[in-house]
């Protein structure tokens, strides 16, 4: 019997290990939240949870998923302690604004920092569309409903004159959206990701798809309402056919973490990725730096994470 009960008990502990994020030899296991498989988040997340896993010992499981609201609510819930989101987004959420208005403000993340831009692409194959303006009355996926993409093409619609009323919106995810413009069932898309995405590499393989810029006055009306809005140049050669730069503009890719990831662990981190970037493996690592990482932050980072950057001398608002 006292060896039935100490079986019992031992068994408890292990769950209970578990439960905490931790295995039973007191490493921490820690999931991460990114987006679709067609999607950069998904892939950079791969490489960025290998990389910590690499650096620190801390087991990360990458999973797909809709992208940045599905991965705030997911570390909400307790699902996640990680994961990849548009600044903007992060910024409704911890406001309760926008896509969070039903939830309302939410405090139960922290940032580790921004990553990389996340640029609005308009791609499309029909050559009459040469501008924002030229969506009107054209069938546009903006992104599922409640997104970061569809407020993102909303406030883009709306900085070139245009409502969803406009335009004969669909509401579709990264793949669905290269998809349907491929068969023909749809004139344009709207995809916010790091370029090149992958979605828009196969695309632009297969097609005759192109990028439609979004500059001069639609872009200036656009920053002026929404400061985390930035300008954003896709250089020439990012997708087949792409002859020249295409200007645009940006959110940015921000990593967060769960308010109940401990000091050290969101520490170990946030030093493995902005000093030892150069062995993440992901292009878009290029981008890292101390600059990207704390600039432009709508919600408060990570004690950890504000103990890593004030050793570089930089100070960030931290809770």
């Amino acid at each position: 019997m006292r060896k039935i009960i100490a079986l019992v008990l031992a068994l408890v502990m292990a769950f209970a290990l578990v439960a905490c994020g931790d295995d039973a030899t007191g490493a921490t296991k820690m999931t991460m939240g990114t987006g679709g498989t067609q999607g950069t988040y998904y892939a950079y997340g791969g490489s960025l949870g290998n990389h910590i896993k690499n650096e620190t010992g801390i087991t990360v499981n990458v999973v797909s998923t809709d992208g940045s609201k599905a991965n705030i609510l997911g570390i909400d819930v307790g699902n996640y302690q990680l994961g990849t989101v548009q600044s903007d987004v992060m910024a409704y959420a911890y406001a309760g604004t926008r896509s969070f208005e039903k939830e309302g403000a939410l405090d139960s993340f922290r940032v580790i920092g921004g990553l990389y831009a996340e640029a609005v692409q308009l791609v499309t194959m029909d050559p009459a569309i040469k501008s924002v303006a030229d969506l009107a009355g054209k069938k546009v996926s903006i992104g599922a409903a409640g997104s970061g993409v569809y407020f993102n093409a909303i406030d883009i619609l709306g900085a070139a004159g245009l409502t969803e009323d406009d335009i004969q919106p669909q509401y579709q995810s990264f793949g669905d959206s290269a998809d349907a413009l491929k068969d023909g069932k749809i004139d344009a898309a709207f995809i916010v990701a790091g370029a090149p995405t992958p979605a828009i590499q196969e695309l632009c393989t297969t097609t005759d798809a192109y990028l439609v810029p979004i500059d001069g006055e639609i872009a200036d009306k656009l920053m002026a309402g929404s400061p985390y809005y930035t300008l954003h140049k896709i250089p020439a050669g990012t997708y087949k056919g792409q002859d020249a730069e295409v200007t645009t503009v940006t959110v940015k890719a921000t990593l967060i973490v769960s308010t109940s990831a401990s000091e050290e662990d969101v520490y170990n981190i946030t030093k493995a990725i902005f000093e030892k970037s150069d062995a993440i493996g992901h292009a878009k690592c290029a981008e890292l730096s101390l600059e990207n990482a704390t600039e432009g932050m709508t919600a408060p980072f990570h004690k950890g994470a504000a103990k890593y950057f004030a050793e570089k001398g930089i100070t960030v608002e931290s809770k």
